[in-house]
């Protein structure tokens, strides 16, 4: 699972809830740039209840809490490295994914995948790593906070 699309690869990866790198890595931007923490501080990887979880849920999650707080999503860009599967093909579907889960056009989404040319960790497949930046606003008509579940 990367982005919140289904990935087919022979390799899985392990982590924290359903172990998307790639909506973690939104999660942890949208936080910062909040000033709202990160994700171990809201979703505790010792709290049995999000072991497991669908990433999407946390990042819908963290958009109320952005939402509640008058902030919105403008832009938001990750870059994914990973040496496999290839990703071109699923950037798109992941594109479109992150965009509706940051209530955002698509255009306000972009998905770049990279190679890290056979070095260290990433190049050799153990793993890949994601990386992405956000820009919020604030919102000047609040709407009316919504309840977090």
């Amino acid at each position: 699972m990367l982005g919140g699309v289904i990935i087919p690869s022979e390799q899985g990866l392990a982590g924290h809830s359903d172990a998307d790198a790639v909506l973690h890595a939104v999660i942890d931007a949208l936080l910062g740039a909040a000033g709202l923490g990160d994700i171990g501080e809201h979703f505790p990887d010792t709290d049995p209840q999000w072991r497991g979880a669908d990433s999407s849920r946390l990042a819908e999650h963290v958009v109320l809490l952005l939402e509640n707080a008058g902030l919105r999503v403008v832009n938001c860009d990750i870059t994914i490295l990973a040496e496999r599967p290839k990703l071109s093909p699923h950037k798109p579907a992941m594109r479109e994914r992150i965009a509706d889960l940051l209530n955002v056009d698509e255009e306000c989404v972009s998905v770049k995948a990279k190679t890290n040319e056979g070095m260290g960790w990433i190049g050799d497949g153990s793993g890949l790593a994601a990386m992405a930046v956000v820009l919020l606003e604030e919102v000047t008509t609040l709407p009316r906070p919504r309840a977090i579940v």
